[in-house]
């Protein structure tokens, strides 16, 4: 059998009409409707969690943002965006679990770091998220771990505590963003808040 000569596809078709190459991604190619649309069907948790709809991304990265401004009030908008765009990489590539990035190493990271420098310019943010907005960013990405983790993925609490640590804020305002929902009403709630922070200004 002849083998081709092409180097292999590097890109993802979107639905957009958009060609998203995953080894050099062009902010060009970035369109947020694709965001939503993807991050709405991408589960958390493989699949692993109570309901009769997914738990999706979409909704984790909902409920991260909406952690940030618990923790810190006076969080800047754009802070807040970096926020809800935390993975937003996994619309194309998918929401691989923490003990599968660690087997894969580096390879992952890199293909992932380059997306959303792609994503973060695209929507004229800062290609690297400051550091400030990373510590926020990755406090409430723990908390929210932490609450899917014991409220729909079966974890106990003392398990979550010892991978996620036990958020020091009240989870009760959280409670109705835990509800796994369809993925159309998902997205639909991304992009509402999406362009309701981008509104907000560049502070």
């Amino acid at each position: 059998m002849k083998q081709s000569s092409k180097p292999p596809r590097a890109w993802q078709r979107m639905l957009s009409g958009r060609r998203l190459n995953l080894l050099d991604p062009s902010p060009l190619d970035v369109e947020i409707e694709d965001i939503a649309h993807g991050l709405a069907r991408v589960a958390r948790w493989n699949g692993q969690t109570h309901g009769p709809h997914i738990f999706s991304v979409a909704q984790h990265s909902l409920l991260v943002e909406a952690m940030m401004s618990s923790f810190d009030p006076s969080a800047p908008a754009r802070w807040r965006l970096m926020g809800l765009l935390h993975d937003g990489p996994e619309y194309v590539i998918g929401d691989i679990i923490s003990p599968f990035k660690a087997a894969v190493g580096d390879a992952y990271k890199n293909v992932e770091t380059r997306i959303l420098a792609a994503i973060h310019v695209r929507f004229s943010l800062p290609a690297t998220t400051p550091a400030g907005a990373q510590r926020l960013i990755k406090k409430a990405d723990m908390a929210a771990a932490f609450v899917e983790a014991v409220h729909l993925a079966g974890f106990q609490e003392e398990e979550a505590d010892d991978f996620f640590g036990r958020p020091d804020i009240s989870l009760r305002p959280f409670m109705n963003l835990l509800t796994p929902m369809a993925s159309d009403h998902a997205e639909d709630l991304f992009l509402r808040r999406f362009r309701e922070l981008e509104n907000e200004g560049p502070e």
